[in-house]
């Protein structure tokens, strides 16, 4: 007697596209600081799918949101799988390491870890996930938290400088604020308060409740 599959089974490659999405999502949580959901979104994307690229995007969400162990582990991984693949070595891994080494405020080993990415963070992507620039972002995030805020500075406008690069990214976006942020650590205010500005004009409609959104706000009043 055979059994028939459930009609509402979901095949690998739905499963995969799911996995994609929640990846996505959780990566998007992580930088806007909302790192419960993230690590939630991560962990549901590793459970539905194995491939490369959801691995690395949840990675990196939760070595943003402080799961540095299974972050790791993720990376290791990767490196086994994917000796060869370019994105792997020069994209993913590096980022994924620097955003463990990032929150535990490694500032030196982050930085380190992003120096393989330097050649190839624009020109290399996934071909199902849209991860240019994000080596420069989270390189301007360890300048920035290290104190280098011209240097910092400076990344953070490559993002801005290549808007076909990021395309609906939220980093870019998110390069204003930082360099609002860069601005202020170097005492110029009036650009300061101008990439503030552009910010909170691109995120005027978001949800009120984002973390980042209300930490540039008050930071925002401060510069008034």
């Amino acid at each position: 007697m055979s059994i028939e599959p459930e009609k509402n089974a979901p095949k690998s490659d739905e499963k995969e596209a799911a996995a994609g999405y929640e990846a996505e999502a959780a990566l998007r949580e992580a930088l806007v600081g909302n790192m419960i959901l993230a690590k939630q979104q991560a962990h549901a994307a590793l459970a539905l799918a194995s491939g490369r690229d959801e691995r690395a995007m949840s990675a990196v969400a939760l070595g943003m949101a402080g799961e540095s162990e299974q972050a790791l582990q993720l990376a290791d991984d990767l490196n086994k799988r994917f000796t060869e693949d370019t994105v792997v070595q020069f994209n993913y891994l590096p980022t994924i390491r620097a955003a463990v080494a990032l929150h535990a405020k490694d500032i030196r080993n982050a930085l380190d870890e992003l120096s393989p990415a330097a050649h190839y963070e624009l020109g290399t992507s996934s071909q199902n996930f849209n991860f240019y620039l994000y080596p420069i972002y989270v390189r301007g995030e360890a300048l920035l938290a290290g104190d280098q805020a011209a240097s910092a500075a400076t990344e953070f406008q490559k993002i801005l400088d290549h808007p076909g690069l990021v395309l609906n990214e939220p980093i870019g976006a998110l390069a204003h604020l930082e360099l609002g942020r860069a601005y202020t650590l170097q005492g110029d205010t009036a650009k300061a308060r101008a990439k503030y500005q552009e910010f909170l004009t691109l995120w005027k409609d978001a949800d009120a409740d984002i973390p980042i959104l209300k930490q540039a706000k008050a930071e925002y009043e401060k510069l008034q």
